[in-house]
């Protein structure tokens, strides 16, 4: 029996047009806002970490981005704040 675990929850914060560094194409990225948390009982009880990764649509390539930019890139694209 379990009771105990993690889950993660995924949070799509912005979407941003720019030329990727990888692939070279203008494409849209996703920033996503990804927070895992100590459940029990299948109910989530606190965050555990949280982390924030910028996608590229066209080649697929993942970043992962410092908090602070991240929250000031999905302000600039007038995105509701998420805690």
């Amino acid at each position: 029996m379990l009771i105990f675990g993690l889950s993660t929850k995924q949070f799509l914060l912005a979407t941003l047009v720019y030329v990727c560094e990888v692939c070279g194409n203008n494409a849209a990225h996703h920033l996503v806002k990804r927070v895992r948390r100590f459940t029990l009982f299948f109910i989530p009880i606190f965050p555990v970490s949280t982390r924030y990764d910028d996608t590229c649509t066209a080649c697929g390539r993942g970043l992962d981005v410092p908090a602070d930019r991240a929250e000031a890139a999905a302000a600039a694209q007038g995105a509701p704040e998420l805690r």
